[in-house]
């Protein structure tokens, strides 16, 4: 981790002083992230958190991350890098009950009692987020079934068909 990004932080502190952060981590100490990559090797995330309050007091937590991410394409199984960029704006909440009371614009933050963060996880939990759901290379031809259907295929009875019959029978 770099020395301009603390392992922890006091968050109200941070947003008293409209702190700043910066730094680079490395993915490898991602341990969450790590296990949807398809390797770390010498591969780090670039990131900014700022704090602050705005305009309705609201306390906040910007994060700007940017990332390539080593990902396997599940269609052809090879490596492919993603790359990601992410802005999210988390709004501060103390209670379960406070994140009502934010905007939409806001994703609610629970800070712990203490009031103390780990940066560093929260640009994990960022990165996990952007990780779809498939990986799949921008560019890879999707596999579709292009030959004819059988007539066994065909004729087969619907394994449900037998429910629908019974539901119409009840129905009369």
């Amino acid at each position: 981790m770099s020395a301009q990004m603390p392992e922890i932080v006091d968050a109200w502190r941070m947003v008293a002083t409209r702190s700043r952060l910066q730094g680079r981590l490395a993915l490898s100490s991602m341990p969450r992230l790590s296990d949807a990559l398809a390797d770390t090797d010498s591969v780090e995330a670039v990131c900014s958190i700022e704090f602050g309050h705005d305009a309705l007091q609201t306390a906040f937590a910007e994060l700007r991350i940017e990332a390539e991410l080593p990902l396997i394409c599940q269609r052809t199984l090879r490596r492919f890098v993603l790359p990601v960029q992410v802005v999210q704006r988390l709004g501060l909440i103390r209670d379960e009950a406070d994140e009502a009371g934010l905007l939409d614009e806001y994703e609610a933050l629970l800070v712990p009692e203490d009031g103390m963060l780990a940066p560093a996880t929260m640009v994990e939990d960022e990165l996990i987020l952007a990780v779809p759901v498939i990986p799949v290379a921008p560019g890879s031809e999707s596999v579709e079934r292009d030959w004819p259907v059988s007539m066994e295929e065909e004729s087969r009875a619907n394994p449900f068909a037998a429910l629908a019959g019974l539901k119409k029978d009840r129905n009369n």
